[in-house]
C-alpha cells in the first residue's frame, strides 16, 4: 500500500465557531505537513479522521479552507487516504451521510468509509454497529484507525473509561496500530494515539507535543514523531512566574490564563494584559483570580457518566406501554 508515510489526524476545520484564525491555522498545518513529508521522502499521506469539526452543518469559510487544504494534498502525494471520523458523521452509527464524502472527487485523494485491508495494512474509519467485532479477525502487521479505547487518555486529565466494547487486546493480530481520535499524543504496547496536528484548547495546555508520525515501512523502522514548532501553544500560569519568566514563557500565538496570585490593581492588569499581548504577539491573555480558581474542580468520576444515546435508550426501554413499539422507536431516534 505505501513505503513511506506521513500521517495525521483530528485537524477540526471549523473549531471555534468556524473561527477565521483556527482554519488559517489548519491550513498552515497542512503546508508544513507537506513541505516536512516531502523533505522526509514520503511518497503517502494519510489522515486518521475528524477533518471537521461540526457534524451538522459545515460553514462556507470553512469549506473554502477544506477543499483548498485537501486540494494541496490530492495533488503532493502518491496517494491521500482521508478518513471518516466520528466529527465528520452526520449519523454517529452510520456512515453514509458525512462532510467529507466530496474528498472522493479530488484528484489524489482516497476517501476511507468503509474498512480496507491491503497487504500487511488496514485502513479502518470510526466504527459503527458491531464492527467492533472483527477488528479481532483482521491479520495484518500494521492498522490505522479512529479508535474510542477506554483507559487511555481523551486529555491530559480525563481516561476513557471501559464500556465493554472494543478495547486494545481485540487488536491482537497487529504489531502498530495508529489511531486517531483522541488528542493527546500516547503510546501504550501495539497501541500508538498519534495525538491531534496542534493544540485546539487549553485542555492541550503546556502539552506541545503534536504534529505529525512518519512510518518508513520499507525499511521496517519504528515510527518517528515530528512536532511542528509554528503551532499554537496554550498555557496557565500564576502572574508571580509569569513577572519572573516572562521572555521564556510568552511566544507568539499563545493563549494563557494567569492566575493573580499577587495583589494587583485593574489599571496594572490591563497595562500588563495589553502590553504583553503586543510584545509577544499573544494571542489571548485572560486573568483569574485565585478565588475563580478554586471554585473549579476537574475531580469528576466520569465512569459514571451516561451519553445521550444511553439515556434515550433507557428511557425508550423503560416505557410501560403497548401502544409504541419500542424497536421503532429507537430506529426513530438513532435516525434524527
Amino acid at each position: 500500500m505505501f513505503k513511506k508515510a506521513a500521517v495525521f489526524t483530528d485537524i477540526h476545520f471549523g473549531l471555534k465557531g468556524n473561527s477565521t484564525v483556527h482554519n488559517e491555522d489548519c491550513e498552515e498545518f497542512v503546508d508544513w505537513f507537506i513541505e516536512t513529508a516531502k523533505s522526509n521522502g514520503c511518497e503517502t499521506g494519510i489522515f486518521c479522521g475528524d477533518w471537521h469539526h461540526n457534524r451538522n452543518s459545515l460553514n462556507l469559510a470553512t469549506m473554502d479552507a477544506t477543499i483548498r487544504s485537501m486540494e494541496k494534498l490530492g495533488a503532493a502525494f502518491d496517494n491521500f487516504y482521508v478518513f471518516v471520523g466520528n466529527h465528520d458523521l452526520f449519523y454517529k452509527d452510520r456512515r453514509d451521510v458525512t462532510s467529507t464524502a466530496f474528498g472522493r472527487h479530488i484528484p489524489g485523494i482516497t476517501f476511507v468509509d468503509k474498512i480496507m485491508v491491503s497487504e500487511d495494512v488496514a485502513l479502518v474509519p470510526w466504527l459503527v454497529g458491531d464492527e467492533w467485532k472483527k477488528m479481532s479477525d483482521i491479520k495484518t502487521k500494521y492498522m490505522f484507525g479512529h479508535f474510542e479505547l477506554p483507559h487511555f487518555y481523551m486529555n491530559a486529565m480525563v481516561q476513557m473509561p471501559d464500556h465493554g466494547d472494543l478495547k486494545a487486546e481485540h487488536f491482537k493480530h497487529q504489531e502498530y496500530v495508529f489511531s486517531g481520535h483522541f488528542h493527546k499524543r500516547q503510546t501504550l504496547g501495539a497501541i500508538h494515539y498519534i495525538g491531534n496536528a496542534f493544540p485546539h484548547n487549553y485542555a492541550d495546555a503546556w502539552d506541545d507535543d503534536r504534529g505529525m508520525m512518519i512510518l518508513d515501512k520499507e525499511n521496517n523502522k519504528e515510527p518517528e514523531y515530528i512536532n511542528w514548532q509554528n503551532c499554537p501553544k496554550y498555557r496557565t500560569v500564576k502572574l508571580s512566574q509569569l513577572l519572573d519568566n516572562t521572555a521564556e514563557l510568552l511566544k507568539s500565538k499563545m493563549y494563557l490564563r494567569v492566575t493573580l496570585d499577587i495583589p494587583i490593581s485593574y489599571e496594572e492588569a490591563n497595562f500588563i494584559k495589553e502590553t504583553f499581548m503586543s510584545q509577544y504577539d499573544c494571542r489571548e491573555i485572560t486573568l483569574i483570580t485565585q478565588k475563580q480558581i478554586e471554585e473549579i474542580t476537574t475531580n469528576l468520576d466520569i465512569t459514571g457518566f451516561e451519553s445521550v444515546d444511553q439515556i434515550v435508550a433507557g428511557e425508550i426501554a423503560g416505557l410501560d406501554t403497548d401502544n409504541f413499539n419500542k424497536n421503532t422507536l429507537l430506529e426513530i431516534y438513532h435516525g434524527l
